[in-house]
């Protein structure tokens, strides 16, 4: 747990690429820049900072679409489509831009390859509208995200791809040991849905922790008194629970590492 080491560890590895190998780091995180002057091989910034060598500009939403245009010296302003939301997303397009420029792609490609890219397995999946019982229906999205940092970012992202849009999160929290040392940080981010259903931990193999467990969780929700959280004890109810809360209209979130992964698809069976 020591993120000293971590940061050695990846300059370490940054010190064992080929004499040809190029580090892409992203400049916005703080951390990043302060390893800067220790990576000895030769390197490429991104993000949105100003100091970035690839960086982005105007980057907005456009449905579940992110529109953007690069900077960078020796090439013409380019604007790009990345088919998924979040800026979090822009920043992974920059760092993909940069390696297909270094390596001799034409942007025209690289372009329609955002534009086609259809994700990978839960993050941000889009299962489309589904029904409610009795009339109406949401938008359903599954996610992986299961730390505070993560969640924060998809959860802007779906604010940004579908504004003015009630946003239900139906959240497992994952391992007890994460629950713990992350308590504050998941209060904060648990806090800005508009309705939040939450579940027990999802153990991974762990023993349970003493206050670091779902029911912990919604007791200083519900203290913070920033959303009133609807505690599912059994992931099995989570699909009824989601639709006993849900109003026509809603995005629903599902997220999640744990047992959560298998509510989209009873959630898309359930007959109307």
């Amino acid at each position: 747990h020591d993120f000293e080491k971590l940061k050695a560890a990846f300059v370490n590895f940054t010190h064992r690429l080929p004499f040809y190998g190029r580090v892409m780091l992203c400049i916005d995180d703080p951390h990043v820049r302060a390893i800067l002057p220790q990576v000895t091989k030769p390197v490429t910034t991104y993000g949105f900072s100003e100091g970035a060598e690839v960086r982005a500009l105007d980057a907005h939403a456009e449905g579940v679409q992110m529109h953007f245009t690069v900077r960078q010296q020796g090439y013409p302003d380019t604007k790009f489509v990345l088919n998924q939301p979040g800026m979090h997303n822009v920043l992974n397009a920059c760092s993909a831009i940069a390696i297909a420029r270094e390596i001799g792609i034409s942007d025209e490609a690289t372009n329609q390859g955002l534009q086609s890219f259809s994700g990978v397995g839960r993050r941000f999946t889009r299962y489309g509208e589904v029904a409610i019982p009795g009339g109406g229906s949401f938008t359903l999205v599954d996610d992986f995200g299961h730390h505070p940092v993560e969640t924060e970012v998809t959860l802007a992202a779906a604010r940004a791809a579908y504004p003015d849009r009630r946003l239900v999160l139906a959240f497992q929290p994952h391992r007890y040991s994460r629950t713990r040392d992350l308590f504050e940080d998941f209060v904060k981010v648990l806090a800005t849905p508009d309705v939040l259903l939450l579940a027990d931990v999802y153990p991974a193999g762990e023993a349970p922790i003493v206050a670091a467990d779902g029911r912990a969780l919604a007791r200083a929700l519900r203290t913070g008194g920033k959303v009133e959280p609807i505690f599912v004890e059994a992931i099995a109810d989570m699909p009824a629970a989601i639709l006993n809360a849900v109003r026509d209209g809603d995005v629903v979130m599902t997220m999640g590492a744990g047992s959560i992964s298998g509510v989209p698809h009873q959630l898309t069976n359930v007959k109307a």
